[in-house]
């Protein structure tokens, strides 16, 4: 190959894990059995939508009671108006201006406001037998079952995007920025390659010297929450002579490239600047006072017996 200034994408590889951007865990609101699961794992629900329904029976004879309650306190606080002169019609509802801190008064020594209370009450303990959706997502770890009471019922996953949290080494955080490109795979099939972006670097470097980054990607039905995948965190750097890993071997403890030079091979000494997956980014070596051109011709292949000027000839294509 000919040397050429070009740019190298610099590379750094972590290991992380997969964490839903969005995740609800829904406990039952009551000890009492659950009657009714209308959903399985796996399933998409939308916000709102009924899950599953605890034994209501105790809490419908609570609002019975305090409905009934509410209706006697009704007749006493209309049988307070009347004594105090005021009107009430049919229903015994009050009749007419009634200053509000007389009718406030009334209602409380009468025992309609505690009533009314008591009566809100009953209802909203009947509602929570109903869980509901908090979030759209996907249903997950269902634990619930019919004719049993359930510490945890399930979580909620919103797996349309995922966080994907990993460390980094002190050293390598000159190369990681926010709103920098990340590629993802899943240990499980490293064929499969999802984007996306850093969206925070914490900062903070704990005990062993690493510092905690997360970025996040689009989901998709070969992702799922807690899933542990390799990344790779580019950061382009400008003007580098780069050539494939093979092209450089090691000659007595330094690294060495051989250029093609009329016929023969010349051995190079270089030192490598930075390296990802495939090429190295290669300069001159200082201490042997070594140096590269552009146009040089790089052996990037057939050096590995090579010695300086040894004879060569180009392999045709």
């Amino acid at each position: 190959m000919t040397l050429r200034v070009t740019d190298f994408n610099r590379e750094v590889i972590c290991n992380g894990h997969l964490r839903a951007k969005v995740k609800s865990q829904l406990v039952p609101r009551h000890d009492d059995a659950i009657i009714s699961v209308r959903v399985r794992e796996g399933q998409w629900v939308e916000k709102g939508a009924l899950l599953a329904l605890t034994d209501t029976t105790g809490y419908i004879r609570e609002v019975e009671r305090a409905e009934r309650e509410l209706d006697k306190t009704r007749v006493d606080l209309a049988d307070k108006l009347i004594t105090m002169g005021y009107d009430v019609d049919e229903n015994m509802e009050p009749r007419g201006d009634i200053p509000s801190d007389v009718l406030r008064r009334a209602e409380v020594t009468s025992g309609h406001y505690a009533a009314l209370y008591q009566l809100q009450t009953a209802r909203k303990e009947l509602d929570d037998c109903r869980l509901s959706a908090p979030i759209s997502g996907r249903i997950a770890d269902l634990e619930a079952r019919i004719h049993q009471s359930a510490d945890k019922f399930c979580n909620i996953i919103d797996d349309t995007e995922f966080d994907v949290e990993f460390n980094v080494l002190e050293a390598e955080l000159s190369v990681i920025r926010q709103g920098q490109r990340v590629r993802v795979s899943p240990f499980a099939d490293e064929s499969m390659v999802v984007t996306g972006r850093i969206v925070s670097i914490n900062p903070s470097v704990n005990d062993k010297g690493m510092v905690k980054v997360t970025a996040r990607v689009k989901g998709n039905d070969a992702l799922l929450d807690g899933m542990n995948v390799r990344l790779v965190v580019e950061r382009r750097m400008p003007r580098m002579f780069v050539v494939p890993k093979d092209a450089v071997v090691e000659r007595d403890g330094y690294n060495v490239i051989f250029l093609y030079d009329n016929g023969q091979a010349r051995w190079t000494y270089v030192d490598i600047v930075h390296s990802n997956i495939s090429h190295h980014a290669i300069a001159g070596c200082a201490r042997k006072d070594a140096s590269l051109h552009e146009g040089d011709i790089v052996i990037t292949s057939g050096n590995l017996n090579l010695a300086d000027n040894t004879k060569v000839k180009l392999k045709s294509k």
